[in-house]
């Protein structure tokens, strides 16, 4: 019932966010996380990833509604998001998870119209539901798993795992566990012979923290944070002012649109790769150190089209 708890009261934040929003407010999440008792991080990951449906963006350290924009209320405006928020998301799965979902919201909901469309990535892995069954009971009782695992490093090999999390990146599906003291990451996809033990195991890593604060799959456990200040020109700007990165703070907010912004990482790949993606409309300031080995990819880049 702690799970039902827990999401009730994300529900009711969210809710409480967008009517306010809707109003014309401009909200500051260090007040937010004082008024509903989280953290900061946790309401940056509000407007950053269950928010981002909506057109709401991030200016001087205040989240606002784009002008022009308003969310038509309903009867029960909570209820009627969420059902077409999942609908749309469950429609990108595809396969068997797709149409089961489909059919159970529609009942629920006693409608074909839905005025949400997204369109979203997500591998399929209907055909593993039998699989992520076992992960799941294995995460909820947290007993460890053995399973057979394949990867370049080390080919395919037995492990004893302790199933923490399933969390999907960029439209993949991984396993987060412990394995050997450490933090790993699984292709779920790549994961076979999953078998269940009896042997339980207890957590001390804030693995909801790990993951609140993480970009991508890239993310590391045993890292000290450190921060990343990035220049962003007007092109960018306009997109990362709308869905920024789990940990942005913008610095700087110039008058001809451009940007200073810092994120806080475990790992260098957590940024690389979406520098590279907006070249040249990014910029790393600090550390020089990420800036000269994304220099060193380009330039061999370069180099091997001469």
């Amino acid at each position: 019932m702690a799970y039902k708890h827990n999401y009730d009261k994300i529900l009711t934040r969210l809710t409480n966010i967008l009517a306010r929003l809707n109003d014309g407010e401009a909200l500051s999440v260090k007040e937010l996380a004082e008024e509903f008792n989280v953290s900061s991080k946790t309401l940056q990951r509000d407007f950053n990833e269950r928010l981002s449906a909506f057109p709401i963006y991030q200016d001087k350290r205040k989240w606002k509604m784009q002008d022009g924009f308003k969310v038509e209320k309903t009867k029960s405006i909570e209820e009627q998001l969420v059902l077409d928020i999942m609908e749309k998301m469950t429609e990108s799965i595809g396969g068997k998870f797709a149409t089961t979902s489909h059919k159970l919201l529609s009942k629920i909901k006693n409608e074909d119209f839905n005025p949400i469309y997204t369109k979203l990535n997500i591998e399929d892995i209907s055909d593993r539901f039998d699989d992520i069954q076992l992960i799941e009971k294995a995460i909820k009782n947290k007993t460890e798993l053995e399973c057979s695992y394949e990867n370049d490093r080390e080919g395919i090999f037995r492990a004893t795992i302790q199933p923490l999390k399933i969390v999907n990146y960029e439209g993949f599906w991984y396993l987060v566990a412990f394995r050997d003291a450490y933090v790993q990451k699984y292709y779920i996809k790549t994961l076979s012979n999953i078998q269940t033990t009896v042997k339980t195991f207890t957590v001390d890593e804030d693995i909801e923290e790990l993951l609140e604060n993480s970009i991508n799959i890239w993310f590391k456990s045993d890292i000290e944070p450190f921060e990343v200040k990035i220049y962003a020109d007007k092109v960018a700007t306009k997109y990362f002012k709308r869905r920024a990165l789990p940990t942005q703070i913008i610095e700087t907010l110039s008058q001809d649109g451009t940007m200073e912004f810092v994120v806080t990482i475990t790992d260098e790949m957590e940024i690389i790769p979406i520098i590279k993606y907006w070249i040249p409309h990014l910029r790393v300031i600090e550390p020089m150190w990420i800036s000269e080995m994304i220099d060193e990819d380009l330039e061999s880049y370069l180099n091997k089209g001469i």
